[in-house]
């Protein structure tokens, strides 16, 4: 089925884009709901007969080489669901059909890019399926052709521009040293030479093209701006799921793979992640903008992750893991949400609104869920991951590290709560009596991704022994 994953997207749009236009413009919402079940499906049962039986032809014809383990299944799951709940979004907010026409096609393109990065096995291919999916990326978040939103896609250009260059001259020197740009010669060559000069630059100058394309401080430049004033699904998109495949997941996998984490890289990653975890909470702390404080939320967040993985530990892969599957839903019920309150009140300052959840009470609730989530407060599932990194920086020794990731949920928590505040709770604002809760389709995304973040706390047993912990062996082994 892997193979298929990248292809089928790609033959996707060029199905959509034959003949009888109008015809595809109807059937594009089904097919594209019909593939990304597929793929949450096969990332729950990855040996179903199904799919050995109608898919490894890929497999015999193309001779695809591409990754098969947990954290594939992970990230894959991951992909499927954020990507089902843009298209929701999608089929919701975006009213021409022309324009969702055009959006389910870059969908499928973002779709073929995301699968590629995780599976594949060589780094200028991890390169090429990256660029595949931030190039669709930009395409989508200019097609409100907002001011603000102009303004943010052209940050982000500029930014990645910075990161191709980088990681382009980082694959350069990888064939000049190793003689191949697969993971595993890379990583025989790392083994050869530890203490290589070239070697170490290269790792250094692709290190800081995936910490562009993450976000992370200090290269978080773009992100506000770009998750801010993105039309609503695809902010859902890109905080949910595009910047952690093409930024997070893949430092993830090289770490893990090809460069390994020597001590002086391990104190770069611990050092990016917490003061990402500390600057992206306090200014969250100061937003008014319900958009803007999720993006610098996203930062934050962000930087867990980053924290978890240097720590050089089995258990803080496995959390740092676990994280990103975690972010990827409650941050993604939480824009799911603020599109709801603007769709709803036309507002965007937590300022001017006050007690909507007593027209929109399950947007209020799934909120709330989100929220504490986020903050890591039991028994929700953004507790567990926050819980793993911790306990794997105490046992590695890094009780500073460890000590910050504590007080920084702490101001996590604070903000959330001013904002459920502002935002739900008190009184109703006067000119706001006359709305309503959101439609079907948010509707649908919300309780969708509320219950698994529920979900996922409660049965939290069965995600760490068939996701989390065989994640962490991969770094073990």
């Amino acid at each position: 089925m892997g193979p298929s994953l990248i292809l089928l997207p790609f033959f996707s749009v060029i199905i959509l884009n034959l003949p009888l236009r109008n015809l595809m413009k109807r059937l594009a919402f089904w097919l594209c709901l019909a593939l990304l079940s597929a793929q949450i499906y096969w990332a729950f049962f990855p040996q179903a007969v199904l799919w050995g039986r109608y898919f490894a032809v890929f497999q015999e014809v193309l001779r695809f080489d591409l990754i098969s383990d947990s954290l594939t299944r992970l990230m894959l799951l991951s992909i499927g669901i954020v990507s089902l709940v843009a298209l929701f979004m999608g089929r919701r907010m975006i009213e021409n059909q022309e324009q969702r026409f055009n959006f389910i096609n870059l969908l499928f393109i973002i779709l073929a890019g995301m699968n590629g990065i995780v599976m594949v096995r060589d780094i200028f291919s991890l390169y090429v399926f990256l660029e595949i999916a931030s190039i669709a990326s930009f395409i989508m978040i200019a097609s409100s052709k907002h001011a603000h939103a102009l303004e943010g896609v052209f940050k982000y250009i500029v930014m990645s521009m910075v990161a191709t260059v980088l990681m382009l001259s980082a694959i350069a020197l990888f064939l000049v040293v190793s003689g191949d740009t697969s993971f595993s010669a890379i990583n025989a060559a790392v083994r050869g030479t530890p203490s290589g000069s070239m070697l170490t630059f290269a790792i250094g100058i692709f290190s800081c093209g995936l910490f562009i394309k993450s976000g992370l401080m200090p290269f978080h430049g773009w992100l506000p701006d770009t998750y801010s004033w993105a039309p609503a699904p695809v902010s859902v998109l890109l905080a949910g799921i595009v910047t952690k495949t093409v930024g997070v997941y893949a430092l993830i996998r090289l770490v893990v793979s090809v460069f390994g984490l020597h001590a002086s890289f391990q104190q770069v990653l611990m050092f990016v992640g917490i003061i990402s975890i500390v600057i992206g909470a306090i200014a969250a702390l100061g937003q008014n903008d319900f958009r803007r404080m999720l993006a610098y939320s996203s930062i934050s967040q962000v930087g867990y992750i980053v924290l978890g993985l240097g720590s050089g530990t089995a258990l803080g892969l496995s959390g740092a893991v676990f994280h990103l599957f975690n972010h990827s839903i409650f941050k993604s019920l939480l824009f799911v949400n603020a599109a709801a309150v603007e769709t709803q009140t036309g507002r965007r300052d937590m300022n001017t609104m006050s007690g909507l959840s007593k027209r929109m009470p399950l947007t209020g609730i799934t909120s709330c869920l989100g929220s504490l989530s986020c903050a890591g407060i039991p028994p929700l599932a953004g507790f567990w991951s926050k819980l793993i990194i911790i306990i794997a920086l105490w046992v590695s020794g890094h009780y500073l590290y460890a000590f910050i990731a504590v007080a920084a949920s702490v101001v996590t928590l604070a903000y959330f709560l001013s904002m459920q505040r502002r935002v739900f709770f008190g009184k109703l604002a006067e000119d706001l009596v006359q709305i309503k809760e959101t439609g079907f389709y948010l509707g649908f995304c919300a309780i969708l991704l509320a219950l698994i973040t529920v979900g996922a706390g409660i049965f939290f047993p069965f995600m760490l022994n068939t996701f989390i912990l065989p994640v962490g062996n991969i770094l073990g082994g």
